[in-house]
């Protein structure tokens, strides 16, 4: 089945989308991007994207296409055209198509933001990484200093990622000065004597989404979260580990760089925090 997609004001089949080789997303990864999960047929914490949207394109002083309330509808009919239950959608923003290739930034009066849209279609609430956990290894972070902003610039983990694909792992825990920042493309946890550890918000970390959500439930379940650094060892050392994305939930975490954490297998303070996101999310859902 051919996807419809969305390609700044037009809804296409995904064989006729095309951008300028002049937009800046595309020459200098000049763009900013979200991705939302759809459960049965419905936006998860549609808002919390939005928000972290609008703040990604503050920082890089770009503007918005299109309203938040026109964004909502676009999701909305990607979702009602491609019948998607279950899966996501993909936003990505860009600063438009210059005249030429440029380092200067076009005046955004005369030079209107890029948007296209994208669905998928993706098991998001049962796998086998969910029943079995994963494994991941370590990187040293070389990414620029605002992985806050939520930008396309995604050489770096890519290449992590593909580190962690040939050492047999899935993920890669990108680790500076020492500590643990987060993963290639989630936030990352621990878990010690029941005490729930990941590092605090900064510029160092994207602001996760579904981070929010799941440290939330896990102060209203009387669970004890602790934000700071941590290191390779103290996580290998760890009761349990686990990482939370748009997607992935909240992902167990059985090996770090070949050392087996807690008993291998997903720990009790992941599953439980995966459930009650699994229960809540849907009740304000889009």
């Amino acid at each position: 089945m051919t996807r419809t997609v969305y390609v700044n004001g037009e809804y296409l089949p995904e064989t006729e989308a095309k951008v300028s080789i002049f937009d800046r997303g595309f020459l200098m990864a000049d763009a900013v991007y979200e991705v939302t999960s759809v459960l049965g047929g419905k936006l998860l914490d549609f808002q919390g994207h939005t928000a972290r949207l609008q703040r990604s394109l503050n920082e890089l002083q770009m503007i918005s296409p299109v309203t938040m309330d026109e964004l909502l509808e676009i999701h909305h009919q990607l979702i009602e055209k491609n019948n998607l239950e279950e899966g996501g959608i993909y936003l990505q923003v860009t600063r438009g198509a210059g005249a030429d290739r440029d380092f200067v930034w076009p005046d955004p009066e005369e030079v209107k933001g890029g948007i296209v849209l994208f669905t998928f279609a993706k098991k998001i609430t049962e796998s086998k990484s969910l029943d079995e956990g994963i494994k991941v290894i370590s990187v040293e972070d070389l990414r620029w200093g605002r992985r806050d902003i939520k930008t396309t610039q995604l050489l770096y983990p890519s290449f992590a990622k593909m580190q962690a694909k040939k050492a047999g792992a899935t993920d890669a825990w990108f680790v500076e000065d020492g500590f643990v920042t987060e993963g290639y493309a989630n936030n990352v946890y621990i878990v010690k004597d029941g005490v729930i550890i990941t590092r605090q918000l900064s510029n160092d970390i994207l602001h996760g989404i579904t981070r929010a959500a799941i440290l939330k439930f896990a102060k209203e379940a009387q669970m004890k979260v602790e934000e700071r650094p941590f290191t390779i060892e103290e996580a290998q050392a760890a009761d349990e580990a686990f990482a939370t994305s748009a997607t992935g939930f909240s992902q167990p975490i059985v090996e770090i760089d070949g050392v087996t954490v807690g008993t291998g297998k997903p720990g009790p303070v992941s599953r439980r925090l995966r459930e009650i996101y699994i229960a809540e999310m849907p009740k304000t859902a889009l």
